[in-house]
């Protein structure tokens, strides 16, 4: 299986249950590994057969644009399922962390695998 990641992708967002973290943005980490559907790609060594990466970002960037998160397992799920149903992921899994929400912690936050790896 051909897994691709995406490491530290940083976005800014709103999420959360309090009423300032509804107001007041909060960096959010991502970290993803999708596996793709074929091997094509590292055989062809042409685009069209790859996994757009800038894509993925994009599609998070219009999701947490669009939506707003209580929680992370909530806003990990979405994203997780985005990523089988829109990329035809047959697995991923995916990390996404809030940095510096805790005293004394760089980083607090989930991690979810989907789907099945082969």
């Amino acid at each position: 299986m051909d897994i691709i990641f995406l490491r530290e992708l940083k976005i800014d967002t709103l999420i959360g249950v309090y009423e300032w973290e509804k107001r007041i943005p909060q960096t959010l980490q991502f970290d993803l590994e999708i596996a793709l559907p074929n091997n094509r790609a590292g055989q062809s060594d042409d685009i069209v057969d790859a996994l757009n990466y800038a894509e993925v970002v994009q599609h998070i960037q219009a999701l947490l644009s669009e939506h707003h998160f209580n929680l992370l397992e909530a806003l990990a799920e979405h994203i997780a399922q985005m990523l089988l149903r829109d990329f035809n992921a047959p697995w991923v899994k995916i990390s996404v962390a809030k940095l510096n929400s805790i005293r004394g912690s760089r980083m607090v936050g989930i991690s979810i695998e989907r789907g099945k790896r082969t």
